[in-house]
């Protein structure tokens, strides 16, 4: 049998029938292959980020790290894509978390978009509603489960299915950017901090002190051991760029910096992320996130970036976002989070 036929048939055996879809020539809906599924789905990614005037894309390597280090979800079963004509043309994903009590399903869809507005999204997004309360495991929670989705102001088309869905706006959240070009206040750390560089071997204290930072942000729920294996392999971070301060052996916060080359030279520009912004509880209102940011951003400067960006809950209890505003970030994008209470029956 050639590639080709082989291809084909192990599809037709991962063929799976969803009500109502619409009617495209060729059309078919399936689990996820494997790694043969990567391209493809970065393809999509890309296609949409063009179309939408998103300003962030997920890489064939990103998709490698999430789908083989999977958090909250088993992408065997919690994701399908459509295709036509062996091209991935669609796809869905449910994510579901236990957060005080109750589950929650998260829906995330893309349609290229040439194959948008035949009924695809609809169909898709019906499976996943129906898909996530299906896994919840029989008896679990004591409190009423509910959906959510979310979509970037860019994003019409997830706007309206959603409403159409029932679901109500209920949180939002910022991408924001700064001109690497202008000014960079002179923040200092307070006297018993450091900054050393981050050395393999402190990996793993780095990722417990911001799991444990992170234990105050909406919507958290504890993270599990893949959530290290997906922070080990995540293909942009370079630690050469990574701001941690340390008061003697304790992690008091970091900032971990990256450059995704990718997704620069698919937009034409010249971007940093400052993420995985974190201070520990016993350091905080300190001044230790304004001075690490503001060296993070003299570092990205210093490789000859124009940009930085960083994403932001646009009702954190920590007031970062002032404290963003102060250093110079605007908000460029923002986004929507939608939620719909599972019914009942």
């Amino acid at each position: 049998m050639s590639d080709r036929s082989s291809l084909a048939s192990r599809h037709q055996e991962e063929e799976i029938t969803l009500p109502d879809p619409p009617a495209i020539p060729g059309l078919r809906f399936r689990r996820l292959a494997g790694p043969s599924d990567y391209a493809g789905i970065a393809r999509l990614h890309e296609a949409c980020a063009l179309e939408d005037g998103s300003d962030e894309m997920p890489t064939e390597a990103d998709i490698a790290n999430s789908l083989e280090n999977p958090v909250d979800m088993d992408p065997s079963r919690d994701l399908i894509l459509g295709e036509v004509d062996e091209a991935i043309v669609a796809m869905h994903s449910s994510t579901l978390r236990f957060v005080d009590g109750a589950w929650e399903a998260n829906l995330r869809g893309f349609v290229h978009p040439s194959w948008r507005r035949r009924g695809l999204g609809r169909t898709l997004f019906g499976f996943g509603e129906r898909h996530a309360r299906a896994v919840v495991p029989p008896g679990a929670g004591d409190q009423p489960g509910a959906w959510q989705a979310i979509a970037t102001s860019l994003e019409q088309g997830a706007h309206a299915l959603y409403r159409r869905a029932g679901y109500s706006p209920f949180r939002y959240a910022f991408t924001m950017t700064r001109d690497l070009s202008s000014p960079i206040p002179p923040f200092e750390l307070p006297p018993s901090l450091e900054i050393r560089p981050a050395r393999p071997e402190r990996f793993r204290a780095i990722w417990e002190a911001e799991r444990e930072a992170f234990q105050d942000a909406w919507g958290y729920s504890p993270w599990p051991e893949e959530n290290y294996q997906r922070f080990l392999g995540f293909p942009h971070y370079d630690p050469a760029l990574w701001r941690v301060a340390w008061d003697g052996d304790r992690v008091a916060g970091m900032v971990l910096s990256y450059v995704n080359a990718e997704e620069n030279a698919t937009f034409g520009r010249s971007r940093g992320y400052t993420e995985d912004i974190a201070v520990r509880r016993p350091w905080r209102r300190k001044g230790v996130a304004s001075a690490l940011l503001a060296d993070s951003l003299r570092a990205l400067r210093a490789l000859g970036l124009k940009e930085a960006a960083l994403g932001v809950d646009a009702e954190s209890p920590s007031r970062v976002l002032r404290l963003y505003e102060n250093l110079g970030f605007h908000t460029v994008i923002e986004w929507t989070f939608y939620r719909r209470p599972w019914p009942s029956s």
